[in-house]
């Protein structure tokens, strides 16, 4: 982008026809080319592309007007993907903010308190919540509400050494789900466990993840059905719905990160006394019944827009070599998608 500067780690593609950067993207974006970049970069240490290496990468070139048609027609999957990520950004904001509200900030209690009716909710909702505060071992807490740790309102079972479980020749498998994979929102198919494995560590659409070595995030899980490795929790809630739970774990994540990166070894990690004392805020089940009804639709949309993104993306993976080998001609291309869409 002009006025920016890039870092050594970055390669900047500039072409002589503008139009040629969305098709160029998509060919890089492609299983193909991404599986030999991965081979051409796999090391020990880190992956890495030198610029030797990049310019020499195999793209397929059909004419100019074969590549602005395929652009236009898979950039319209692109688009709509974009949409669903910013669509889940707006929802995950909306969670956040009622339940910093709610639990964290204790609002509605403080307007109550203060006489007033609580701002954004009806007098029906109002009246679940109490009017005083009491102290606790972490200051002061809505009257009849209680604190919990983090582990005593959820299950955390840690992944498998899967190395371990490779599966034979023919036998049912799983793609291993690793740190890395919680970011790309999907698993290396190439790596793979045998299917048999502990059934608390298989992965399903909508488990709560949280990686608690390296790069320490909490996701939901939309990649599909996945075996799951070691250092990385599926998170599970005993009494405390899911939506809340992942909200408790989002909200002591930042805390969590400090406390890895102040490690002194080379991969940063928390233990299992740091979800001990990980302090949370449980209310009364009235209060609890009206947050979840209003946190759970927003958790359904986000992971049904994830999954129909995953399925847009399949989608345009698997139209981009079809188009370019000539199978498939445009005008089809561009039924498939508007059917897609």
């Amino acid at each position: 982008m002009k006025g920016w500067n890039a870092a050594r780690a970055i390669a900047v593609m500039r072409f002589k026809e503008p139009a040629d950067a969305a098709f160029v993207r998509l060919c890089l974006q492609s299983p193909q080319v991404r599986h030999l970049m991965d081979v051409w970069s796999n090391t020990t240490v880190q992956q890495t592309l030198n610029l030797k290496e990049i310019r020499v990468l195999p793209l397929p070139w059909p004419s100019a007007g074969e590549r602005a048609g395929i652009a236009h027609i898979l950039g319209t999957l692109d688009d709509k993907i974009e949409l669903n990520r910013r669509t889940n950004e707006t929802l995950e904001a909306m969670a956040r903010a009622l339940f910093k509200s709610w639990f964290v900030d204790f609002d509605p209690v403080r307007g109550k308190a203060a006489g007033k009716q609580p701002a954004g909710m009806d007098a029906e909702t109002a009246a679940l919540f109490p009017s005083a505060f009491v102290e606790s071992e972490i200051g002061e807490i809505p009257q009849g509400w209680r604190v919990r740790a983090l582990d005593a309102i959820a299950d955390f079972r840690n992944g498998l050494a899967l190395q371990k479980f490779r599966p034979t020749s023919g036998e049912p498998s799983l793609p291993v789900v690793k740190i890395a994979d919680l970011k790309a929102g999907r698993a290396n198919q190439e790596e793979r466990a045998r299917a048999n494995i502990d059934a608390g560590c298989v992965l399903e659409d909508g488990d709560i993840v949280f990686s608690w070595s390296g790069s320490l995030t909490v996701v939901v899980w939309c990649g599909g059905r996945a075996a799951l490795n070691q250092h990385l929790f599926r998170v599970t809630p005993r009494e405390l719905p899911k939506s809340l739970l992942l909200r408790w774990l989002h909200h002591h994540l930042p805390e969590f990160q400090r406390i890895a990166a102040d490690k002194a070894t080379t991969m940063g990690h928390i233990q299992r006394h740091h979800l001990s004392a990980a302090a949370c805020v449980e209310a009364c089940s009235a209060v609890v019944e009206r947050a979840d009804a209003a946190l759970t639709p927003l958790l359904h949309k986000q992971v049904s827009l994830e999954l129909e993104s995953r399925t847009l993306a399949a989608t345009r993976d698997a139209l981009l070599p079809r188009l370019l080998s000539g199978e498939l001609r445009i005008p089809d291309a561009e039924r498939i998608v508007g059917a897609a869409t």
